[in-house]
């Protein structure tokens, strides 16, 4: 086997068939209040004008409560914190027409196994988040050492297989036809190569500063990156692939590839075995 010391696969990257990028701010607040606190909102103020606002398309605001209460009470207080945000956005400055979303979304479930620093992760569910969505850049060529986008003879154990067609879209684990058109010829090429195990990697983009994964917005979950990683192992089950020669993990947001954001939102075949 020839070991492939500078071995550099040149990954071409057209934006317009990715899923939008954003970047997200979350305003936190006190139980059963809606105002928004003097340090938040000058946390707000400050994100709002470092970020290039030639490539902020829209904005989303998302309001949220922790799991204690009743679903039409936390939906109502979800709703006024949303508006509240919205309120101190408009005093910096902004527009209100590019404001395209304000939604309450009541309640954050928490896990039934979680009961370590219970109310550390209930304060980080009273929050609301404001997405920006941006602009494409231009198009941009990625070198990384190690990438490919199928299979091959030359393998070696930590090369990884980057798909195109597996960017999802933001908060969302649902594999696309074209992601399946994909997962399709990846099922062929394992079957052919017998030898080859494989760990299927979830990664997240744009998560708010203290947290390391991401909300699905099937589930209301936090476990986004492991949910993507989980459905492309249950589709190459589906695909005959045997479960014994494959892993699958979420990273949430540590492994980012230092482009574009979106291009994190990703799921990864990596080599364990060939």
């Amino acid at each position: 086997m020839i070991k492939k010391w500078a071995f550099c696969f040149l990954f071409l990257v057209h934006f317009g068939l990715f899923a939008q990028e954003e970047i997200v701010q979350s305003i936190y607040f006190e139980t059963n209040k809606s105002d928004v606190e003097s340090k938040y909102a000058t946390e707000l103020v400050n994100f709002i004008q470092k970020t290039d606002s030639t490539r902020v398309e829209s904005i989303e605001i998302f309001g949220y409560c922790d799991d204690v209460g009743k679903d039409d009470y936390n939906r109502k207080l979800s709703t006024e914190r949303a508006n509240k945000v919205k309120a101190e956005i408009t005093k910096s400055g902004i527009k209100s027409k590019i404001i395209v979303t304000i939604e309450g979304k009541g309640r954050i479930l928490i896990d039934d196994d979680i009961v370590e620093n219970l109310p550390e992760v209930r304060s980080k569910n009273r929050r609301v988040d404001v997405v920006l969505n941006m602009k494409p850049q231009p198009e941009e060529e990625l070198k990384i050492p190690g990438v490919y986008t199928m299979f091959n003879k030359e393998n070696i154990v930590g090369d990884r297989i980057m798909l195109s067609d597996m960017i999802f879209e933001r908060g969302s684990s649902k594999l696309t036809l074209k992601s399946k058109n994909q997962l399709d010829k990846m099922a062929r090429m394992l079957l052919k190569n017998k030898n080859i195990n494989i760990e299927i990697q979830g990664h997240v983009c744009c998560t708010p500063p203290n947290h390391k994964e991401a909300i699905d917005k099937g589930t209301k979950k936090r476990k986004l990156s492991h949910n993507r990683a989980e459905a492309v192992y249950k589709y190459l089950v589906l695909k005959k692939v045997p479960k014994a020669r494959m892993t699958f993990k979420g990273y949430g947001n540590t492994k980012p590839l230092g482009k574009s954001p979106e291009l994190d939102r990703r799921v990864e075949l990596v080599i364990t075995k060939v």
